[in-house]
């Protein structure tokens, strides 16, 4: 059993930074791909940031140059830095983490940006 838990959401004005966190753990040897998606209520899931084992990384046009996502391999572990958050940056923001073919999403964690 596979087990991916996100951290690291809250309030924050315009402006400001957060930084989410998503470990994986359980039945998990490697992680080929880690994912953060966002979702607000009422549109569908959007692709934000993927990072591969390689290091490779792409990001959506609305946070490039804005947002970086990493991981630690080691520590089964990948975050998104989100500097110069916007109004429409706030969504329930989901990590989903590829390994051996199989892909699992975390719960979800709440980022907010208001004045």
């Amino acid at each position: 059993q596979v087990q991916v838990v996100e951290s690291g959401g809250g309030s924050v004005q315009p402006g400001g930074s957060l930084r989410l966190s998503c470990v994986a753990s359980g039945d998990i040897v490697s992680i080929d791909a880690s994912r953060w998606y966002r979702q607000v209520p009422g549109q569908p899931r959007e692709l934000v940031a993927t990072i591969v084992s390689g290091g490779s990384a792409d990001y959506a046009d609305s946070v490039k140059g804005r947002f970086t996502i990493s991981a630690d391999n080691a520590k089964k572990t990948a975050y998104l830095q989100m500097n110069s958050l916007k109004r429409e940056d706030t969504a329930a923001y989901y990590c989903r983490i590829t390994s051996n073919r199989r892909f699992y999403w975390g719960q979800g964690t709440q980022v907010a940006v208001s004045s």
